[in-house]
């Protein structure tokens, strides 16, 4: 299992982080994903690590973007 922290810009509020969680969930291999709204920090627990491509992809699915 790995954790990679990521800085994600523009979330204001729950439904901010409701909406990158659910993008994340759906890359393949996502055990969970923790999001602080406050500071940006989006962790991601997953069984491999993860292509930063497809974390930004689905980031930006949900309205965001990666810093």
């Amino acid at each position: 299992m790995t954790s990679q922290t990521y800085t994600v810009t523009g979330m204001t509020c729950g439904h901010c982080a409701a909406s990158v969680t659910e993008e994340i969930s759906e890359i393949e291999g996502v055990e969970n994903v923790d999001v602080v709204v406050e500071t940006g920090a989006v962790t991601v627990t997953s069984a491999s690590p993860l292509d930063e491509s497809a974390v930004r992809a689905a980031v930006e699915e949900a309205g965001y973007a990666l810093a």
